[in-house]
């Protein structure tokens, strides 16, 4: 029987075995949302792609926003896990398993958009049967089926032990079926020196083995769009780009979910500040790289002046997609901001008028009036004189100023609360990443080269897809970690061993000299 700590097994281990109220209705209230997604999807393989709203020549749209998104986060897991195993990195244990379990969710998610968007899913058939090698498409078909087989081999190597450890503990009172599938995951894990000696190859192996993986996937995705002539797609760096907002996306679901766990399950004493200070230091990294590749890109476009790339480019500008372009910046700016100028203001400003919480949320009201205002104002008579150049300049300008004014109101309650910021901006990248893929495809499939330019917004049948398709993916990771320990238990014993024995190996200090002073020798020659 494998021993386990009793700390351990009372906080990971039994929680497994009990179901709250709690659990019953957050996967009660998702599964409905997955089921009216299911439902949209259904009413649209029955009456066809035109319930959507994509039509010549916008073949691609919000279900391969979607596509790329959830391709995206998936790089929270199995890509960061890996480094940070490669890198030794002793802090990265608690963390793992809620790493490894985001990207296998979101492969399935993300590849189930793939599937929705051809309209017919044996045409997914056709595509292998009948697809050219010098397609990026058949190339990515192949890079995501390997990422995905090769995530699940991350995910359940590291998972054996522990299948083992819960074989061995379950409560008395445990149903049959659950012991049984430990026993079953557990393979006759026993914990002797051969297994563990295989295990620890097979997860170096697979460490090193998935991390150019993980790096040709999301490459190879950009290249679906970048060995294209579409303006606004033909770019050399697309590569780099979506890998970094890949990985940029991923540390923020993987902030909102380590949040999630760490409060449901009471894991503060296992998922705590060094896990956050240290990926939000990778993830201001991702954020600085995230905004000189989009400056990049853009000056390019900006600085050619060809007029099917500048079209695109003022559309995100200050055309149709301006809105949805600039919140994605302002997102970014954000998240960079609740990181870092909390830490830099000193204490002694606190008591300024301005740092105050009701300060913020008035400014954030304000905004959100006026904003809707300006929304509006194309469509409304009553707020016609908002719509004028000069008028829109004056919003836009006290929109910003407000924003400020609400960043400045919540910088000292995010300084003591640094859980909670870094789990908003986790939040608000992810919506900004999401717009960040809107605004790659949507843009260029609405204004194509040689063909008429068109107008596009999803129809209500898109978005409860996509919305039944976020509730299954958060659904599916509730549902693993009712009965998966959300923390690894052999690898978080086994940090402590590590931490122990490097405590006790202490170097003694030097001792000083009994004789007092050296004199200088004198030697003859």
């Amino acid at each position: 029987m494998l021993a386990i700590d009793a700390k351990d097994k009372e906080k990971i281990v039994m929680p497994l075995f009990r179901t709250s109220r709690a659990f019953i209705a957050l996967v009660s209230a998702l599964g409905t949302l997955a089921l009216i997604g299911v439902a949209a999807y259904a009413r649209q393989l029955y009456l066809g792609l035109g319930v959507t709203n994509m039509d010549r020549p916008v073949y691609w749209s919000t279900y391969m926003v979607n596509f790329i998104f959830f391709i995206g986060i998936s790089h929270a897991g199995t890509l960061i896990s890996a480094i940070l195993r490669v890198t030794g990195a002793e802090w990265r244990r608690p963390i793992t398993r809620v790493a490894e379990a985001i990207t296998v969710f979101a492969l399935m998610i993300g590849t189930l958009q793939i599937i929705i968007d051809m309209g017919r899913p044996d045409r997914l058939a056709f595509t292998i049967l009948n697809g050219r090698l010098q397609s990026p498409i058949i190339w990515d078909i192949v890079s995501v089926t390997v990422y995905f087989l090769s995530s699940i081999t991350y995910l359940y190597l590291p998972l054996m032990p522990d299948a083992a450890i819960l074989r061995d503990n379950c409560p008395p009172d445990a149903p049959a079926w659950q012991v049984k599938m430990y026993t079953l995951l557990a393979l006759g894990w026993r914990g002797n020196r051969a297994q563990w000696v295989r295990l620890e190859k097979g997860i170096a192996f697979l460490a090193v083995f998935i991390i150019p993986v993980a790096i040709s996937v999301h490459s190879i995705i950009s290249w679906i769009l970048a060995t294209t002539v579409q303006p606004g797609w033909h770019s050399t760096i697309f590569g780099p780009y979506f890998v970094i907002g890949a990985i940029f996306s991923g540390i923020g679901a993987l902030f909102l979910a380590m949040t999630g766990i760490r409060k449901a399950l009471g894991l503060e004493g296992y998922i705590g500040l060094r896990q956050y200070r240290n990926l939000g230091l990778l993830f201001l990294t991702m954020n600085a790289l995230w905004f000189y590749f989009t400056y990049a890109e853009n000056l390019g476009i900006a600085a050619g002046q060809q007029p099917e790339e500048f079209v695109v480019l003022a559309a995100k500008l200050w055309g149709e997609f301006a809105p949805t372009f600039w919140l994605m910046i302002l997102m970014m700016v954000a998240a960079f901001w609740i990181l870092v100028v909390p830490k830099l203001l000193p204490a002694s400003v606190e008591r300024v008028e301005v740092f105050q919480p009701r300060v913020a949320f008035a400014s954030v009201g304000a905004a959100v009036i006026l904003f809707a205002l300006v929304s509006l104002s194309p469509r409304t008579p009553a707020l016609a004189a908002l719509s004028t150049a000069n008028s829109l300049t004056l919003a836009w300008a006290a929109i910003i100023a407000l924003l400020i004014f609400a960043a400045l109101g919540v910088t000292f309650w995010l300084k003591a609360h640094p859980v909670a910021s870094a789990t908003i901006a986790g939040g608000i990248v992810l919506v900004g990443m999401w717009l960040e893929r809107w605004n790659i495809i949507l843009p260029t499939v609405t204004h194509p080269r040689l063909i008429p330019y068109a107008a596009y917004f999803p129809s209500l049948t898109e978005g409860l897809v996509t919305l039944g398709s976020l509730a299954l993916f958060v659904m599916m990771f509730v549902v693993f970690f009712k009965f998966f320990p959300a923390v690894s238990i052999w690898e978080v014993a086994e940090g402590r061993v590590i931490e122990a024995a490097q405590s006790k190996n202490i170097m003694p200090a030097p001792e000083p000299s009994k004789t007092g002073l050296l004199r200088p020798r004198k030697f003859k020659l």
